[in-house]
């Protein structure tokens, strides 16, 4: 959809595909929407005349033009209920025809959901005044099909613009005011020092230490064996013998080796590979060894302690987060349909112009709207 609304299109004119509708096979059932359609203004049509048939201003008009229309529509008035069930019986034997054959179509995911879907025929079919109003509704599922089957594109009109751009105005104000809403309410718990965070220490996390602690160990120690293992930590082991041989290479000490005459390179290389070994193999045992108490132990002296300069670095993450906070609530809180509405109004099609102004030569054509 266009989102540059308004944009200057005749409001009544449909594109109509005649080859869609033969290839949707929807020609019977449009021929018969038109048919109940064309029975239902009949119906209400009566039924507007029959409610003021029984009022004494328009008996007096009907007398005026001729006091035999009085007399013969009586009998049809005291009457009228029975000629409405009428109506009626057709429109639910119509109902009941749709209901099988979305059913056998397999429409919709279960047979019994079609009444609800379509509720507002059943609705109508209730022999009250307010409820007949309902049967109109059969004229908004008519274009639904025709637009569903591309028969028709409702999306070129203005009617169709006009709806869907003050329903995106709609959307947008009130999903905007929402999510400032919760952005705001989010600021004044971090503001007050909300619990939240201590709470699913306490009852979440706390109450599933042990599990916690025994995953993390057993992936530690599957990850030690993943590297001792000779085919698959052949990758790590690699990258510690590139590193240790790297910081030995760049180390004074053990470059002053290579000066011993015949030996130096031999007992440099020694010394690379024995200390690759001994890094390898520790890290091998420490994680290993890394059993669900240590791990326990670690969070508990290690992590669960903070000093007063980690709490004040705490309070400055809380106000960067905060006013991240802010710069968001700003920007959600900006109209954008206003942007979009002015844009549009740059690239408007020129106005008409009048049919009586006598500078316009005669053979020019006027501007479409």
């Amino acid at each position: 959809m266009d989102k540059h609304f308004p944009k200057r299109v005749s409001p009544l004119v449909l594109n109509f595909s005649y080859s869609k509708l033969k290839s949707s096979h929807e020609a019977p059932w449009l021929a018969l929407d038109l048919f109940m359609l064309g029975l239902l203004v009949v119906n209400l049509v009566w039924l507007l005349f029959d409610s003021l048939y029984a009022t004494s201003a328009f008996q007096s008009i009907l007398n005026a033009i001729s006091s035999g229309i009085v007399l013969a529509y009586a009998p049809v008035h005291d009457n009228f209920v029975l000629y409405d069930l009428a109506f009626i019986s057709v429109f639910l034997f119509e109902f009941c025809v749709r209901w099988v054959a979305a059913v056998v179509r397999k429409t919709y995911v279960r047979w019994y959901f079609f009444p609800f879907i379509h509720w507002y025929d059943l609705v109508g079919c209730i022999p009250l005044g307010g409820a007949r109003i309902f049967r109109f509704l059969r004229i908004f599922s008519i274009l639904y099909r025709l637009q569903k089957y591309e028969i028709i594109d409702l999306r070129d009109t203005a009617v169709y613009r006009f709806i869907a751009f003050y329903y995106d105005v709609l959307v947008e104000e009130l999903s905007d005011r929402i999510v400032v809403k919760v952005l705001s309410d989010a600021q004044k718990d971090i503001a007050a020092g909300s619990p939240l965070i201590d709470d699913i220490s306490k009852q979440v996390i706390a109450s599933r230490l042990p599990i916690l602690t025994q995953w993390l160990s057993s992936v530690m120690v599957h990850v030690g064996e993943s590297v001792e293992h000779q085919e698959h930590g052949v990758s790590v082991r690699e990258h510690v013998q590139q590193s240790v041989g790297k910081a030995v290479r760049s180390n004074s000490q053990v470059s002053a080796l290579k000066l011993v005459p015949v030996l130096g390179s031999t007992i440099e290389n020694t010394l690379e590979q024995s200390i690759t070994d001994i890094v390898t193999q520790s890290v091998i045992n420490l994680l290993k060894d890394m059993t669900p108490e240590k791990i326990d132990d670690f969070v508990e002296h290690g992590i669960g302690r903070f000093s007063s300069e980690d709490q004040m670095l705490d309070q400055e993450v809380l106000k960067v987060v905060n006013e991240c906070i802010e710069l968001i609530k700003h920007h959600v809180s900006q109209q954008r349909w206003k942007a979009s509405l002015q844009a549009s109004s740059e690239t408007a099609v020129p106005e008409v112009e009048s049919p009586f102004d006598t500078a316009k030569p005669m053979n020019q054509k006027s501007t479409k709207i």
